[in-house]
């Protein structure tokens, strides 16, 4: 409570002890208590219009602190702490324009194999059926999809100028239609 003759500048000073010794129990480390301290004060003085003269203010800034706290908390618990970077280098995405680009390449170079070629593909390297039910879904016997595979893959490379398996890409689904069963 504010005694009179005292000015509001030396109340807040007399709080800060109990203040920073309330934030170092909530945060278990001095910087961060602080800081909060600090938070807090600025708070209090740039809200000041809204503390009612004769209340308590140490109960004033305590809540201010407590919800400052709990504010922060609630913030923090989404991050990482990650003081020297090592856990931001370890993340990484590879950029997908190239992906998405060679993607297009294959859907337009898929687009222009035979039907009959392109379905069987799609099926067995898609889809990931077994020659068997791929012949089976077609109504073809098992050496007429061995063939069109053979053939639907061959060309997809030669359309895509792939030489080895390590041009396919990073798409899975790329790599199946081309890759050999």
């Amino acid at each position: 409570m504010l005694v009179e003759g005292s000015s509001l500048r030396d109340e807040l000073l007399a709080a800060l002890p109990s203040l920073r010794a309330f934030a170092i129990s909530f945060t278990n480390n001095r910087d961060r208590a602080d800081d909060l301290v600090q938070e807090t004060i600025l708070r209090a003085w740039a809200n000041i219009d809204k503390f009612e003269p004769g209340t308590n203010l140490n109960a004033w800034l305590f809540t201010i602190l407590r919800n400052l706290f709990h504010s922060d908390y609630r913030k923090r618990k989404h991050e990482v702490e990650d003081a020297d970077g090592a856990y931001a280098a370890r993340l990484k995405t590879h950029p997908d324009q190239q992906s998405h680009l060679d993607f297009e390449d294959f859907r337009t170079a898929l687009a222009t194999l035979l039907r009959d070629q392109r379905e069987v593909l799609l099926l067995v390297g898609a889809q990931g059926m077994s020659y068997e039910e791929a012949a089976e879904v077609c109504n073809v016997p098992i050496g007429t999809i061995r063939s069109r595979v053979n053939r639907a893959r061959s060309k997809l490379a030669s359309l895509l100028d792939l030489t080895s398996e390590a041009e396919f890409g990073p798409d899975s689904v790329t790599k199946a239609a081309l890759a050999g069963k």
